[in-house]
């Protein structure tokens, strides 16, 4: 059993010498810094995107391997939808973390920059969380994408199909989580 699964690690303190708090960043295309320089190592990368969790207390964003943790600083969504998967009654996504799920269209919203923002990880413990797609994701979206013609859909706004269902992408006004 690690140690993350017991009730007061996330409120034992720091290391003697050390803080909870860190230089670690996650920008808005899913890049991890630290101390203002790039996580350059893909493996390391990898590593941290799989550590993201939120802390049971505040909410805030935290790397947790399950014998240390420390916040995080996010950007914009901790996760990305990297790549998806057309099937004929669902979209799997692939998240920037390696995990996929059937995606829900309904919750998605667009961002000020185009971007859509799913809501995945319904099923974790403290979950759900974000995710932004990425333009090549995005862009795989094509072949269900809708227009105004199916009635669904406001003047200028989009929509997907997916089987015989069509669910329409709102605004995002607000950051979740």
């Amino acid at each position: 059993m690690k140690p993350a699964h017991h009730p007061e690690f996330f409120r034992s303190p720091a290391p003697e010498g050390r803080s909870r708090e860190s230089t670690i960043r996650l920008d808005g295309q899913g890049r991890f810094w630290h101390d203002g320089e790039l996580v350059e190592h893909p493996r390391l990368a990898r590593a941290l995107t799989a550590w993201i969790d939120r802390h049971p207390d505040d909410g805030r964003y935290i790397l947790n391997n399950g014998y240390d943790w420390t916040y995080l600083t996010v950007d914009d969504a901790p996760y990305l939808v990297s790549a998806l998967r057309i099937e004929p009654q669902q979209v799997v996504l692939v998240l920037s973390d390696g995990s996929e799920e059937a995606w829900n269209p309904e919750p998605t919203r667009t961002g000020a920059d185009g971007a859509l923002y799913a809501i995945v990880k319904r099923l974790l413990p403290k979950g759900p969380y974000e995710a932004k797609f990425t333009r090549h994701a995005q862009l795989a979206l094509a072949p269900i994408l809708v227009g105004e013609e199916t009635g669904n859909v406001r003047p200028g706004g989009v929509a997907v199909q997916i089987g015989d269902r069509v669910q329409a992408i709102g605004a995002k006004t607000t950051m979740f989580g």
